[in-house]
This record gives structure tokens, sequence and C-alpha cells, in this order.
């Protein structure tokens, strides 16, 4: 009887490893290794998120999540095609295999998670929608822009959201619909909108890049919505996913230990923190776990850098926007930005 127990779970644990190791296989990894480059769907140019530069460089801290995980599977962060990727078309170029996965300022819903055949990475960027408005109509509070008209995009939270603000507050609005971004902010700043709104992030980066004179320009306090941007991917392919999620993660833990691109050959040579040395890969493994090699954080790190140089080069002070961390500072520091464990 002990033996047939014995024989009967370890055929058991042997299914189950075959399977988990056979459903790891997809044709997305396979398609992004056969052709030596990741495909990333991007928006139009956002300064912060992704912006093409006058050299045909795309930056960005969204375009990071992409050379990361280029660096990860290829080894080399630079082997990525930018694709531009509309509000409206942005899903279906996913669905349809135009793009490996969405890393556009797209917000993670229930329905979009559940209805669109797409899975969800680690959320970099946790933002909220707002409102901006010309300085001279000395407006203060969102509470105060009953009746005003309100340029917005359209196929986006934000779209649906503007509704249920003003619904909520018992008050009218008259939007304007446009669906390319540039001639949204074109018909505000040029007064056929007393209103933008977009996410608090996005319409810092107008205010700082695109309008006339930005100080004539004020985003209210209110943010009206929880706004979790994330990479998105094709459901099906269980270790493209989990590469994409554990890159960002990478870049957090690095973060959080302290590496970074400059000192990150020395803290692999020299650290003996068990926790770095996994990271690195000089403790061996944890590549394996994702059918990488060992070196596939070290990568990241070196090539892009932790969480906190893409903020802070994107978005922070060594940026244009110079925006605060906020939530997206780590959770020793208050934020809600966490990784799981490398081990």
């Amino acid at each position: 009887m002990k033996n047939w127990i014995r024989t009967s779970v370890a055929a058991a644990a042997v299914a189950t490893a075959f399977t988990a190791t056979t459903a790891w296989a997809g044709k997305d990894l396979d398609a992004i290794k056969a052709r030596g480059q990741l495909i990333c769907g991007v928006g139009p140019s956002s300064a912060g998120f992704y912006l093409l530069g006058g050299d045909g460089k795309w930056s960005g801290i969204d375009v990071d999540v992409c050379r990361a995980i280029a660096a990860a599977i290829l080894g080399d962060s630079e082997k990525v095609k930018y694709v531009p990727a509309s509000a409206q078309q942005r899903f279906q170029q996913v669905q349809s295999g135009e793009v490996d996965i969405l890393s556009r300022t797209t917000t993670w819903t229930l329905t979009r998670d559940t209805a669109l055949g797409l899975d969800f990475g680690h959320i970099t960027y946790y933002d909220g929608q707002g409102f901006m408005v010309p300085k001279k109509l000395g407006v203060k509070s969102a509470k105060e822009l009953g009746g005003a008209t309100v340029c917005v995009q359209p196929g986006t939270t934000t779209e649906l959201n503007l509704a249920d603000y003003f619904r909520a507050n018992n008050m009218q609005f008259k939007s304007v619909v446009i669906e390319n971004r540039d001639e949204v902010e074109q018909a505000f700043y040029s007064g056929r909108c007393d209103v933008y709104t977009n996410d608090a992030s996005g319409l810092a980066s107008s205010r700082t890049t695109r309008a006339p004179k930005p100080d004539d320009y004020v985003i209210l306090p209110e943010l009206i919505s929880k706004e979790p941007l994330a990479p998105a991917f094709r459901h099906g392919d269980n270790q493209f996913g989990d590469i994409v999620r554990w890159a960002v993660y990478a870049m957090l833990e690095a973060e959080e230990y302290g590496i970074t691109a400059a000192n990150v050959d020395k803290m692999k040579a020299e650290n003996t923190n068990p926790v770095i040395k996994r990271i690195l890969g000089t403790t061996p493994g944890m590549g394996k776990a994702l059918g990488l090699d060992d070196d596939w954080a070290y990568r990241i790190i070196k090539q892009v850098g932790n969480y906190g140089e893409s903020f802070e080069r994107n978005m922070g002070d060594k940026s244009a926007l110079k925006l605060p961390r906020g939530l997206n500072r780590l959770w020793t520091q208050g934020g809600l930005q966490y990784a799981p464990p490398i081990r």
C-alpha cells in the first residue's frame, strides 16, 4: 500500500511538472525570439511615457518597460520596434498580433481584463484623471465646472469618468470629442474648450510641452478616478506574461536594494547579500524559472536602470515634467510600488 502511494505521488508530481512546463510554451514568446525583436505598441508622443526624439529614438517610462522586456528575452534593450497605437485601435492591434505588447498609458479595468482576450502586467504608474483650465477663468475646483465645455478623447476610460463625475455632482457639461490627441490639445489651447480632461500626468505633460504659455494654465486639485496604468498583452502565453511582470519587478527590486545601472557590475562582483545575488544571477536558478538565463535581471538594470532611475529621467526631477513620485514611491517610502520577492 505504501509503495502504491509513493508511486502514485511520484507519477502525479512528474505529470504536474510536465504539464506546467508544456503550458509555458507559447507562440508569442517563440515569435519574439525567432524575429529577434519585440514589437511594442506606444501612443503618439507624450513626454514622460513615450516620446520620439529628434534622433529617432523613443524614450519614456512606458518605453523603458519594453526595453526591459527586450533585454530580458533578447539580451539587448534596443531590439524593440515601436508602433504607434491610437486610443481607438490599440486593443485590436494587440489582439491581431500587430504588436506583442501594449505599453501605452493603458488603464487596467475589469472589462478590459476579461472581455478583450488580454492580460495585464504590473502597474507601472498609478495615476488619476484630472482637469486643466486656463488660469484666467479663475476656477479653483472641479466642482465649479458646471456648464463647461470639455475636450476629451473617445474610446478611453476618461470619457466615461467625465460623464460619471458630472452626473454624480449634478452638473451639466458639453463635450467636444476628438479622437486625435494632438487635435484635442490644439482645440483646448485655441479656446474651443473651457476644460481639458485626461490623466493628471498627461495634463502635466501637455502643459509643459505643448501649451503656448504653460503658466497660463492650471491643473485643478481634484482627481476623479483611479487610473492604474499597466502593459497589456494577449492572453494565452503564460511564460511571456511571467517575463513581462518580472521584468518590471526586477526594476522595483533593484531600486529597493540600491542596485543601479552605474553600480550593478560592482554589486554583481562583490555583494554578498543573498537577495542581491539572486537578483543579479550570482546565485543561479531565477532565470531558469522564467525560461531565461540567470543574467536576465542584470541586463535589465545595466541597460535600462532601476524603476527609480527610469522615473526620475522621464517623469521626475531630471525631466522637464518634474512630477513628484507620489503613489509611485516604493512601499518603503510610503508609496504603492511593491514587487514580490525574487526567490
